[in-house]
């Protein structure tokens, strides 16, 4: 992996791998498993919205995301989008994925100190990945079966990804999903904060930024999902088989998860650290 960038080429893709794409003016990047055959699943807010809020925000982030307007010969004629109108969980092919950006892959298992090197969150994570027929396998169910409710912060194209690559997913309410994104989002403006009361040590505007970095920093790690203690391993067959009977409720969150879940005999189990 790059120290800069994880760009890379599409000779290079194999089925099974996390990869992203940044949109416009980089507000954000657009998440998904390539399955091979040049196709990639990915989680959308659906109606051909690949982000939302609901909100204003929502004007910010349409006029950064690709264009939809021109229809793809392949995608139309494989009938290559799927349930865009019910679970938002999609397949394209490539080049609709990456919608003219350049093609960047997610890593796994990456050290902390290049973790942290990365200025931007949502392009590494600490966590290992499952093997890539495990990935494709819980991609491809998931395109048929759905996966939660989209939330820009809590469960979006970058959670999606990260489910189909470690299985993990977050369990503990009112908290943040996996994403990098978010994460990177929120930690900024938590590092301003934090940081304010420490000018009462320092007023060198210097010393004050170095504080801020590294309370950003702090955060990105502590919150990552590969160093996170509020994450349970679920096996996907067990996760939609919930949401589709109501055991488990398609919500932002999956605090819900653990004792429906168990009692009705799923495999909800904590990760193993790597």
């Amino acid at each position: 992996m790059g120290l800069l960038s994880n760009r890379i080429g599409k000779e290079t893709l194999k089925a099974g791998d996390h990869i992203y794409s940044w949109r416009a003016a980089w507000v954000y990047a657009h998440h998904g498993i390539y399955v091979g055959d040049d196709k990639v699943i990915h989680f959308t807010r659906g109606r051909g919205q690949e982000v939302g809020t609901g909100t204003f925000i929502d004007l910010l982030l349409m006029s950064s995301g690709p264009n939809t307007n021109t229809p793809c010969s392949i995608c139309n004629n494989e009938g290559a989008t799927t349930n865009t109108e019910t679970n938002g969980v999609v397949s394209s092919c490539l080049n609709c994925f990456l919608s003219g950006g350049a093609l960047y892959r997610f890593e796994y298992a990456v050290n902390p100190a290049l973790f942290l090197a990365k200025a931007r969150g949502g392009t590494c994570t600490l966590a290992p990945t499952d093997p890539d027929e495990v990935v494709v396998r819980r991609a491809n169910h998931l395109l048929s079966n759905g996966f939660r409710c989209y939330n820009l912060f809590k469960s979006n194209c970058e959670d999606f990804a990260i489910y189909c690559k470690t299985g993990l997913l977050v369990a503990e309410q009112g908290v943040v999903g996996q994403s990098g994104q978010a994460i990177s989002i929120i930690g900024g403006p938590l590092a301003a904060v934090i940081s304010t009361p420490f000018r009462l040590v320092t007023t060198n505007i210097y010393g004050m930024a170095v504080m801020a970095v590294g309370v950003y920093c702090a955060s990105r790690y502590a919150a990552d999902i590969g160093n996170r203690r509020d994450v349970l391993k679920v096996e996907v067959e067990d996760l939609t088989a919930g949401l589709a009977s109501g055991r488990i409720r398609a919500v932002e969150n999956i605090s819900q998860l653990v004792a429906p879940a168990e009692a009705q005999g799923l495999t909800v189990t904590a990760p193993v650290a790597a």
